[in-house]
């Protein structure tokens, strides 16, 4: 082995006990309700000069007709679109005021929208919100609906491209009668979205969307006695709406099971079993929850330990409770390891479920599941906004159960659950007629909502005049410039460096341990090597199996995680702080005392090459694959990024490979411990010291040898996935560039060209063009390289015209259409102004200080970024995009059915090469680039 200590004996730590750890959940609130129906509640955080904004409409998909599905989901994108006094897109005045987590999403039971601002803009944000609540339909046009409509149509196929992507439509037709609430995808139908006239989306918006069927919740810098007259100024004048009622919801039971199997183009065999089973606001949905996460939820879970580790009969398990407002859907999945007889796993999946619902989980299944899932809300404490923060648990309390403290009772029902309970409750509905599903490797079954409509007149946008019945939207307001903790440094015993920070907003500690190592660190002719050997971290020690490891980590509520970057490789932890000793303990053991079992290691190369197998029928993996080579050249460090790898290099690895690659590159000279905590540093220092002080590096150290990248002539490469109805578009402009060098002026370049949602290609191709869901151009910043970047799934039909844009976007960036005066100015206030809001989080922090180490800058460089920001001109940004971006260097990848996009690309101007997905995992070999 690698190790140099001898495994010694564990010293057991005992985890803090739950209703400790529950006692630290508390988001206090206030409430109060307008005269028009609009219930706000207010939650105070002064951790950061920021004030998240969430409005959740009591409406989804469940309150659509037959003949109107996916009316709320087009809804929710057309109120992105401008209003009446705020017309043009909703993003731009929020950007310039530097607001964060800016999104909305639908479901079956409400639409939401979120942004977090700072707390100078919170009126800004007001006044928008209220504006697009009540003053919204004088804005929405024929032009408006037409264009979102095809874009809600392209973020359907892209959910459709994908592997397994036909699964939900089945599993709801199988699940539900015709014509329940629950009984279609909220995404709807193609056909119902082309018939969706102007009329029908106004008729739709004026039945709904009032304030009396809203929940608006402001968390952060505020206080309700100043949050009130705000909220009254801004909505207290738009009338009440007709009162939305939930549809009358049963939870179907099928007369008899149901068996079904389709074929697609997957990588392996999926099999699942789906029930139909109580809402939110059903004790039994906590017990279901209970169930699903100890068959299949939790690492060491019923399924896990069954058929992935000890019989080996499939790669891959889950279960998993979905729960939403009137019920819920139970389900449980499994992908058969290749070889194996998927009837033969259909078998034990459903012995295995069996059993449970005989027997029940054990009490110590049930703590870890709730340690586990009591540590993730402690952990989601830090976040006042965006899709999961703490205004999230407020909203969905109160719009779902009339009650923002909601997450309190769960927490007791959680905490009160014991297996007999658990038990029970999964037997009663878990005995009943199942639904399942076998989804097996096929040419992809025919479906209707492939079919591309004939093209339809669009009609010219036009943005209508601000009508100005509001009076001038408020001002961005004074912005607050970020206050940047203190970065501290020392050192182990043995000389590992901790770069640290304090955080005290709760009490959880992140850290990642980092290794300079990464994808670079691959080793040539047998890429995945790197990665095959992390992942044997995660399967067992001298002293602990792979499911000791995971029942330990459950027991701790810590997540442990693995990753490889294209520099670093990442061994991360967190963990409620209270823990923190035994749980840096047992990653110690896991990164020192690796066992490399010989059986583990066969179960993990099978896993591996399932993985792979399934990475050949992905677009964006197909086509990440494929670049590295090409963008950096075959004897670059960096062109072996290559997936999970070569699988015949997978195939003959052995084990003395793998102890072999770690001894070189996972050792305590080639480590950096990066660390956030509440505690202080002494007491981190200690407990790390406990884990890592007496580590010793033995044997000669890896080298990476970097030289000047050789990328590939300008073609395109087409890789041949048929029955694709989008293609995957990757573009990338090689360079002179290194991560380490100063490329703020390149970042704010770009921010105008593809940084964001209201840059040039996304605006485009989505906006204008409603080819694509989203796309956008990116730096890809890695230490010895930063080629830029262009990515954009779009409909199969318009991959030549799309590819022609994107290059007609790049010529005039660099050339006749350069960055605007008014782009500079909006790409500095969003740079500056968002600082506060962009470092919220612990997490955020701990990546800021891995980039500043990465890229060689002082620990300090955000405390000094606004006056670097402010001090750029529009000159030195044009300038840095002119060197960083020549379009006649591009590279262009495309993954698409060849026989629709081929004609389309032979117009461009390139030579395209064409190769079927099937051979993208031996294509390296087969030009020699992996030797």
């Amino acid at each position: 082995m690698f190790l140099t200590q001898p495994a010694v004996a564990r010293t057991e730590t005992k985890p803090a006990p739950i209703a400790a750890l529950i006692r630290q959940v508390d988001i206090p609130y206030t409430q109060f309700t307008l005269a028009n129906g609009l219930r706000v509640v207010v939650h105070t955080d002064r951790k950061a000069p920021i004030v998240a904004v969430s409005v959740w409409y009591d409406v989804g998909s469940k309150f659509e007709p037959k003949g109107k599905t996916g009316f709320a989901h087009l809804f929710e994108h057309l109120m992105f679109n401008g209003s009446e006094n705020a017309p043009g897109d909703f993003y731009a005045p929020l950007k310039q005021a530097g607001g964060t987590d800016m999104n909305g999403s639908t479901y079956y039971d409400r639409t939401n929208y979120y942004e977090t601002v700072p707390r100078t803009a919170l009126e800004r944000a007001l006044f928008l919100e209220s504006d697009r609540m009540g003053y919204l339909l004088g804005a929405v046009t024929q032009a408006t609906l037409d264009r979102q409509r095809g874009v809600v149509q392209n973020e359907k196929r892209q959910g459709d491209n994908r592997p397994y992507g036909l699964v939900q439509y089945k599993l709801t037709e199988g699940l539900f009668p015709p014509g329940h609430p629950y009984g279609h995808t909220t995404i709807g139908s193609m056909a119902d979205l082309d018939a969706a006239s102007l009329d029908d989306v106004k008729n739709w918006f004026r039945a709904h969307y009032g304030p009396n069927n809203t929940v608006l919740v402001l968390a952060g810098d505020i206080d309700a006695a100043s949050a009130k007259p705000l909220v009254e100024k801004y909505f207290g004048a738009i009338p009440r709406g007709p009162q939305n009622l939930a549809p009358k919801v049963e939870i179907p039971t099928l007369a008899v099971a149901k068996s079904e199997v389709m074929t697609d183009r997957v990588g392996a065999t999926m099999l699942l079993r789906a029930w139909t089973v109580p809402g939110i606001n059903d004790t039994d949905s906590t017990a279901l929850d209970v169930a699903a996460g100890v068959l299949g939820g939790l690492s060491s879970s019923r399924l896990d330990d069954i058929l992935v580790r000890k019989e080996k009969l499939a790669v891959q398990v889950s279960a998993y409770n979905a729960s939403f407002a009137q019920l819920g859907t139970f389900t449980v999945r499994a992908v058969v390891r290749p070889g194996v007889d998927a009837a033969r796993v259909a078998a034990r999946l459903d012995a295995i479920v069996a059993d449970f619902l005989k027997t029940g989980p054990s009490a110590d299944e049930v703590g870890r599941y709730v340690t586990e899932r009591v540590s993730a809300t402690i952990a989601g404490l830090e976040r006042v906004g965006g899709g999961g923060g703490k205004a999230v648990t407020l909203a969905e309390g109160a719009l779902y159960s009339n009650d923002p403290g909601f997450y309190k009772k769960q927490l007791a029902d959680l905490a009160a659950q014991t297996p007999a309970h658990v038990r029970a409750v999964a037997a009663r509905w878990l005995s009943r007629p199942v639904y399942a599903l076998t989804v097996a490797p096929g040419a992809r079954d025919a479906y209707a909502e492939a079919v591309v409509p004939p093209p339809a007149p669009v009609a010219a946008k036009v943005e209508p005049p601000v009508k100005g019945t509001r009076g001038a939207m408020p001002p961005a307001g004074a912005a607050i410039d970020l206050t940047y903790p203190k970065i501290t440094r020392t050192r182990l015993g043995n000389g590992i460096e901790i770069v640290y920070a304090q955080r005290g907003a709760v009490p959880f500690t992140r850290a990642v341990l980092s290794f300079d190592a990464g994808y670079a660190a691959d080793v040539a002719g047998r890429s995945g090597t790197a990665g095959f050997a992390l992942a044997m971290l995660n399967e067992g020690t001298a002293t602990r199996d792979a499911t000791a490891l995971a029942e330990a980590k459950e027991r701790l509520g810590a997540g442990i995680g693995m990753g490889i970057g294209a520099d670093r490789t990442s061994v991360s932890l967190s963990a409620p702080s209270v823990n923190l000793a035994p749980v840096i303990d047992l990653v110690a053991d896991m990164v020192r005392h690796s066992a490399f079992a010989p059986a583990e290691i066969e179960r993990k190369r099978a896993e591996l090459l399932a993985g792979i197998a399934q990475e050949l029928t992905d677009p964006g993996a197909l086509a990440n694959r494929v670049l590295p080579p090409l963008l950096y050249g075959a004897g670059s460090p960096y062109a072996k990024a290559n997936g999970g790898g070569d699988p015949a290099a997978i195939a003959a690895l052995s084990r003395d490979d793998l102890i072999a690659f770690n001894a070189a590159w996972l050792r305590p000279d080639t480590a950096k411990l990066f660390v956030v905590s509440d505690l202080p540093l002494a007491d981190v220092a200690a407990a790390f010291e406990r884990g890592f002080g007496d580590w010793t590096a033995t044997g000669a150290r890896g080298v990476k040898t970097f030289t000047a990248p050789a990328p590939a002539t300008p073609k395109i490469v087409l890789v041949d996935r048929p029955d694709s109805p989008q293609s995957m578009i990757l573009g990338a402009v090689p360079n002179h560039l290194a991560g380490t060098d100063e490329l703020l002026p390149l970042i704010v370049a770009n921010d105008a060209l593809g940084g964001g949602f209201l840059a040039r290609i996304n605006m485009n191709l989505r906006e204008d063009k409603h080819w694509a869901y989203g796309a956008s151009g990116s730096i890809q910043r890695i230490q010895h390289a930063a080629p830029y970047l262009v990515s954009a799934p779009v409909q199969a039909d318009k991959t030549g015209a799309a590819i022609a844009e994107l290059r007609k976007e790049l010529t005039g960036y660099v050339g006749a259409a350069p960055m605007t005066q008014a782009e500079f100015d909006r790409a500095i206030a969003d740079a500056t102004r968002s600082l506060p809001g962009s470092f919220e989080t612990a997490q955020a922090l701990l990546g800021g200080m891995q980039n500043n180490d990465l890229w060689q800058r002082p620990d300090e460089y955000y405390a000094t970024i606004t006056a670097r920001y402010r001090a750029l001109t529009l000159p030195e940004a044009r300038a840095a995009a002119r060197a960083a971006i020549d379009p006649a260097r591009a590279l262009w990848i495309v993954v698409g059915d060849a026989k629709v996009v081929r004609p389309q690309l032979d117009s461009l101007g390139l030579p395209v090469e064409v190769i079927p997905a099937a051979s993208v995992a031996t294509m390296r070999r087969a030009a020699g680039l992996q030797e």
